[in-house]
């Protein structure tokens, strides 16, 4: 199986709430690349939907790491953070992505006048 069969595998368990079992097709997909950053995102959220948000913090670390203008990963490890009470740290990582979506906007308006 690829990387993605893997993904997509783990996508079909936690939309059936089997999350052990998507942790496992995550996991796998990342044996196949480490760097994949959907697999990083959807193991990052499994393991806070099961309240392991000690790995999940340590996942979405590394899709930061992988992905460093994904503002989705900056706002999943603060709201990881802020659930597990660190909260000036969920602050910090949140101004983040604040930070990355007005870039992004301003970008978008940039483009758009050039048309």
């Amino acid at each position: 199986m690829t990387k993605e069969d893997y993904y997509n595998q783990g996508m079909e368990f936690f939309s059936e709430d089997r999350l052990d079992e998507a942790i496992d097709a995550y996991r796998k997909a990342l044996r196949e690349d480490p760097n994949y950053a959907d697999a990083l995102h959807a193991l990052a959220v499994a393991y806070a939907n099961k309240d392991r948000l000690d790995e999940a913090i340590e996942v979405a670390k590394k899709l930061i790491e992988v992905s460093p203008e994904d503002e989705l990963a900056y706002t999943s490890l603060s709201i990881f953070y802020q659930r597990k009470g660190l909260i000036a740290e969920a602050e910090h990582i949140s101004a983040k992505a604040r930070t990355l979506g007005w870039k992004r906007e301003l970008q978008a308006k940039k483009e758009a006048g050039k048309s």
